[in-house]
C-alpha cells in the first residue's frame, strides 16, 4: 500500500508496526491544491495532518501583524500539521501551495479513532514526542 510507505517516513509514526501503518493508511485521502491556494490558515482550528507528495508549499506566519513572515518552504515527502493530530489547537501558521501540489491528508478525527482502537499507537509516539521536547529545550537553553 503506497500510503503505508509515506507514513513510514513520518517521524511521528516511526515506531508503528506495518499493521498499524496499514490501518492508518486506509484513513488517508489524497488532495490536490492549485498554485497559490491556501491549504491551512493561521488561527483556524487544526483538523488534519499533511504529507506532501508532489509540489511545494510555503509556511507563513503573521502572528497578529498585518505582514506575514515566510518560515519555510516544504517539498515532496515533507509534512506539516502533525501537532494538529494531537491537540487540535488553532493553526500557528498558514500554508499555501507554491506550485500545484498533491498532499496525503489524515484527519484528526480518523487518527484519534485509530488511537482509541489501538492505544499502543499512542504509546509508540511517546519517545518521538519526548525527543522533540528535549530538542526544543536544548535550543532554548543554548539561546539563554
Amino acid at each position: 500500500m503506497p500510503h503505508e510507505d509515506a507514513l513510514r517516513n513520518v517521524q511521528l509514526f516511526s515506531q508503528f508496526s506495518s499493521k498499524e501503518l496499514t490501518r492508518l493508511g486506509r484513513a488517508i485521502v489524497e488532495r490536490e491544491y492549485k498554485k497559490g491556494e491556501t491549504i491551512v490558515k493561521e488561527g483556524e482550528q487544526a483538523v488534519a495532518f499533511f504529507i506532501i507528495v508532489k509540489g511545494r508549499v510555503e509556511v507563513v506566519q503573521a502572528g497578529g501583524s498585518k505582514k506575514s513572515q515566510a518560515l519555510a518552504q516544504l517539498g515532496p515527502s515533507e509534512t506539516f500539521g502533525d501537532m494538529a493530530l494531537l491537540d487540535g489547537a488553532p493553526r500557528s501558521a498558514s500554508v499555501r501551495a507554491v506550485d500545484d501540489t498533491t498532499c496525503l491528508v489524515l484527519s484528526r478525527w480518523d487518527f484519534v479513532a485509530e488511537l482509541q482502537t489501538n492505544p499502543h499507537m499512542a504509546v509508540a509516539m511517546l519517545p518521538v514526542l519526548s525527543r522533540r521536547l528535549r530538542d526544543v529545550e536544548a535550543k532554548l537553553a543554548a539561546t539563554h
